[in-house]
């Protein structure tokens, strides 16, 4: 019998788009990096608007700039089309260990911004991929210097210091920027 992991254990890797060709295969957009990465978890759990899916990888491969998946009993293209729309979701556990000073986005997700000042810029909102860097959207909260929402690059000359256990984060960055 397979139990389903509690949502606060499951994270998000990508999201089924929409059908490929006429034998039940899905299209995926992933998350992971690099994208083929998602192909490495067997088993998922799929979620949308409440329901909740478990289901099995046969295959998958990369296309362009999506990946085509196979899952265990999916064989009619209109059924496959009911999981467009479905989140790819993983347990937290699953995910592999990362060098010390690595964090994965949803770690950084909700940590107070606090500038080189030691004042509070916001929170950490969601993190964006620009291709030359990733990019933290730090919104105001509670505290915050101002209500201003800041686009921080996540790159080693912004971000000072990561501390988890505390919730912070520590950068350089001028808060009239």
């Amino acid at each position: 019998m397979t139990t389903t992991p509690a949502a606060a254990d499951l994270i998000v890797i990508g999201k089924i788009t929409s059908v490929h060709g006429i034998r039940g295969e899905v299209k995926i957009f992933s998350f992971t990096d690099p994208i083929d990465n998602l192909l490495d978890y067997k088993r998922w759990t799929l979620q949308r608007d409440g329901e909740v899916k478990q289901v099995e990888l046969v295959s998958g491969r990369l296309q362009g700039k999506v990946l085509v998946a196979k899952l265990k009993g999916l064989d009619d293209r209109e059924v496959a089309r009911t999981f467009a729309g479905f989140d790819i979701c993983i347990p937290r556990e699953s995910l592999p260990d990362l060098a010390e000073d690595e964090y994965y986005w949803y770690q950084l997700v909700g940590l107070k911004v606090i500038d080189h000042l030691g004042q509070l810029l916001g929170t950490i909102d969601h993190l964006l991929e620009t291709g030359s860097n990733d990019v933290m959207v730090v919104k105001p909260c509670a505290g915050s210097l101002d209500d201003r929402e800041r686009l921080l690059p996540y790159t080693a000359q912004c971000v000072l210091k990561v501390d988890l256990d505390a919730g912070e984060m520590q950068v350089d960055w001028d808060a009239d920027f």
